[in-house]
C-alpha cells in the first residue's frame, strides 16, 4: 500500500525456509524457481514437549509485563498452533540482537531452535520477575510512607483537640524529646526555639536525612546546663587553706584572687553582679595552670580547661553553622556542656599564642565571652539561642602580655606571676617536689633523703629558669638512678650529698654570674629580663684612635643599637660638662660590647647602663 507522502509499505509473511534454485525473471514481478527446506525433528515427542514448555513460558512472560500485539497472543497460548511456528512466532519477539536472530533463522532444526528460544525467553522472564519485584516494594514502601504521613497528621490533630499538644509520650522519640525539654528548665524564648525544632522533626520522613542534624541539634539543646548550678558557698578560710598547701611563693597572687573570692562571696544572689575575668601572666612553669584547680577546687565548683594555643579557625570558639556538615559549637560551650553546671572555673590556657589567619580572628570571638557586659547573652553560632555565661569564672593565662590584642587585654584583669627566687625554688623541691617524685619512680617506702646543699647546687648550677619545671626534671633524674640501683640489688644511696650531684646529673650546665667586686673603666652592669626571669649583663666599652667611628657587638636589636647611639651623642654635646675636649671624638674610634653574644638582646632599659660605661672610659 501506499502512504501519503508517496511511501510504499508492504506486509511481508514468512511461510517457509526455502533455497533459490535459478531465477527466472524480473519483470513485471520477481520470480524463480525455489525448492522447499524441510523442518528437521518437527514431529517428535520431545519438539512436543518443548513446545508446551515454551507456551507456558511465553504466557508466564506476558503476565510479568511483556509486550506484544493481543492477536499474536492469543495464537500462541491457545495451543493450536503448530511447534515450528510457535518457535518462529515466539522467536520474532524476543528482545535479542539482530546477529542472534538470524542464527535462529539458519538452524534448519525445529528442536535446537525450541531450546535456544527457552533459553532466551527464561532470561527476559527473570529479569521482569526482578523488575516486578522492585517496583512492588517501592510501591509499598511509598504507601507505607503516605500512610504514616496520613496517621501523624491524624494524631496531631487528635492531640490537638484533646489539648495535649505538648503531652509526653514515653513509647516514641518525639514525646521523649519533648519530656527532655520540659525536664532541662530552659528559658522561656530557647523552650520555644526547642519545640519548634521538635515539631519539624515530627514533620519529618523517618528516611529524610535531616533528621539526623535536627536530633544532634535538639540533643545539645537539651543537654545543656541551663539551670544546674554548683553550689556557691565560698569559705576564704578554705580557699586560703588550699591555695598555700598547693602553691608556695607568689603571695601577691594569691592576696588577689582571695580578695576576688571575697568579692564573690558578698555579692552571692545578686542578680547584677558583674565577675571579674582574670588573666594570669607568668614564665613557664610557675603555677598558672595549677593554681586555676585549686580555684575550683577551693570553690567546690567544676574545673574546665580548654588550650587555645595555635587555634585559628573564629568557629573553634563560636562554633560552626548548622548548615554546614559536621558542624558543632565551639569550645566555649562544649565545655560548660561536659562541666554539667552552668557556673564552672573555666580555665582558657595559652591565651597569648591564638593565632590568625583567612578563617577569622579567635581572639576577637572571644571578646563577647570575656565581656561581663555582653556574656550575660554568649551567642554561639551552632545553638543560634542565647547562654547566660555570667556565672562562670573565666581564668585565662599566658607567658607574655604584648601579643594579646588590646581589646582582649581590657577585658580582664591581669595577675602577674612573677618567677620564683632561689630560695622558694628551694622550698618548693624539698617540701613539694621531691616527695613527689619519690612516689612517681617508686620510691616512696625507701627513706631516701636529698641534702640541702644538693638541691642549692642543682638550683644554681643546673637549671636557669624562672619556674620549676627544669628543677624537676633534674630531680626526676636523680631518682631513676636511685630506681635502677634499687632494680638491680645493688648498694644505693639513701641520702644524696651534694658531692655526688656532680657524678649523677653530669657536668654543670650554668656558671654563676655575678657582678664584679672591683670597679673597672669602661664597665657597667646592668639587669635583663628573659623568659626563664632574669639576669646580670655586663657593658664593655673599648677605645682606640680611629675618625670617631662606633662598632656595636654582642647581637643587639635595633632598639639597643639606638640607646648606644643616643648616650653616645650625649656624651658629645656635653663635652664641657665631662671635662672632655670639644672635638674629642674626632681621634677615636669606640666599640661597645655586650658578652653573650649568640644570645639576642634588645629593649630600651640598658640605656643608662650603656652611658654609664661610655662615660666612664671617655673619662
Amino acid at each position: 500500500m501506499m502512504s501519503t507522502d508517496g511511501e510504499i509499505y508492504a506486509m511481508v509473511r514468512g511461510h517457509a525456509r526455502i533455497k533459490l534454485e535459478e531465477g527466472i525473471a524480473r519483470e513485471p514481478y520477481l520470480s524463480a524457481r525455489i525448492t522447499e527446506i524441510a523442518e528437521e525433528n518437527k514431529d517428535s515427542d520431545e519438539v512436543k514437549a518443548l513446545a508446551n514448555k515454551l507456551s507456558e513460558l511465553f504466557q508466564k512472560s506476558v503476565n510479568l509485563g511483556k509486550s506484544a500485539e493481543i492477536t499474536t497472543v492469543m495464537k500462541i497460548i491457545s495451543g493450536q498452533v503448530e511447534p515450528v511456528e510457535l518457535v518462529d512466532s515466539v522467536a520474532s519477539l524476543l528482545e535479542i540482537k539482530q546477529t542472534e536472530k538470524q542464527q535462529l533463522l539458519e538452524n534448519f532444526s525445529v528442536k535446537e531452535r525450541l531450546e535456544k528460544v527457552i533459553e532466551f525467553l527464561n532470561r527476559e522472564v527473570n529479569v521482569l520477575d526482578i523488575e516486578r519485584t522492585i517496583s512492588i516494594k517501592t510501591q509499598k514502601r511509598f504507601e507505607d510512607q503516605m500512610r504514616k504521613a496520613m496517621l501523624r497528621e491524624k494524631r496531631r490533630t487528635i492531640d490537638e483537640e484533646l489539648g495535649e499538644e505538648d503531652g509526653a509520650s514515653s513509647d516514641d522519640e518525639i514525646g521523649d524529646y519533648k519530656a527532655k525539654v520540659k525536664k532541662a528548665k530552659m528559658p522561656k524564648e530557647v523552650a520555644k526555639k526547642a519545640r519548634k525544632e521538635v515539631k519539624r522533626l515530627s514533620q519529618l520522613s523517618p528516611h529524610n536525612p535531616e533528621g539526623a542534624y535536627i536530633r544532634n541539634y535538639i540533643d545539645w539543646l537539651v543537654e545543656m546546663p541551663w539551670s544546674i548550678l554548683s553550689d556557691n558557698d565560698v569559705s576564704i578560710a578554705k580557699a586560703s587553706k588550699v591555695l598555700n598547701r598547693d602553691h608556695y611563693g607568689i603571695e601577691k597572687a594569691k592576696e588577689r584572687i582571695l580578695e576576688y573570692l571575697a568579692v564573690m562571696k558578698l555579692k552571692k544572689g545578686e542578680t547584677k553582679s558583674q565577675p571579674t575575668i582574670l588573666c594570669f601572666i607568668g614564665p613557664p612553669g610557675v603555677g598558672k595552670t595549677s593554681i586555676g584547680k585549686s580555684i575550683a577546687r577551693s570553690l567546690g565548683r567544676k574545673f574546665v580547661r580548654v588550650s587555645l594555643g595555635g587555634i585559628r579557625d573564629e568557629a573553634e570558639i563560636r562554633g560552626h553553622r548548622r548548615t554546614y556538615v559536621g558542624a558543632l559549637p565551639g569550645r566555649i560551650i562544649q565545655g560548660i556542656k561536659d562541666a554539667g553546671t552552668r557556673n564552672p572555673v573555666f580555665m582558657l590556657d595559652e591565651i597569648d599564642k591564638l593565632g590568625v589567619d583567612f578563617r577569622g580572628d579567635p581572639s576577637s570571638a572571644l571578646l563577647e565571652a570575656l565581656d561581663p557586659e555582653q556574656n550575660k547573652e554568649f551567642s554561639d553560632h551552632y545553638l543560634e539561642v542565647p547562654f547566660d555565661l555570667s556565672e562562670v569564672v573565666f581564668i585565662a593565662t599566658g607567658n607574655i602580655l604584648d601579643t594579646v590584642p588590646a581589646p582582649l587585654r581590657d577585658r580582664m584583669e591581669v595577675i602577674k606571676f612573677p618567677g620564683y627566687t632561689e630560695e622558694e625554688k628551694f622550698h618548693i623541691a624539698k617540701v613539694f617536689l621531691w616527695p613527689k617524685q619519690l612516689g612517681l619512680h617508686g620510691l616512696g617506702g625507701k627513706k631516701i633523703t636529698i641534702d640541702d646543699q644538693a638541691i642549692r647546687e642543682i638550683i644554681s648550677r643546673y637549671t636557669r629558669e624562672a619556674g620549676v619545671r627544669d628543677l624537676e626534671r633534674n630531680l626526676a633524674t636523680l631518682c631513676r638512678k636511685v630506681a635502677r640501683q634499687v632494680a638491680e640489688k645493688k648498694r644505693h644511696q639513701s641520702k644524696i650529698a651534694a658531692s655526688s650531684i656532680k657524678k649523677l646529673l653530669g657536668p654543670r650546665k650554668f656558671s654563676s654570674l655575678l657582678a664584679e667586686k672591683k670597679d673597672e673603666v669602661g664597665m657597667s652592669t646592668g639587669l635583663s629580663v628573659t623568659p626563664a626571669g632574669g639576669e646580670i649583663i655586663f657593658i664593655e666599652v673599648a677605645l682606640m684612635p680611629g675618625k670617631g667611628k662606633l662598632t656595636l657587638t654582642g647581637q643587639l636589636g635595633d632598639v639597643m643599637k639606638e640607646s648606644v647611639k643616643a648616650a653616645f651623642t650625649w656624651s658629645k654635646a656635653h663635652w664641657h660638662v665631662l671635662g672632655l675636649k670639644e672635638e674629642f671624638a674626632k681621634g677615636i674610634d669606640v666599640h661597645v660590647h655586650v658578652p653573650e653574644g649568640a644570645v639576642p638582646k634588645d629593649g630600651p632599659s640598658a640605656g643608662v647602663a650603656m652611658a654609664t660605661a661610655l662615660i666612664s672610659a671617655l673619662t
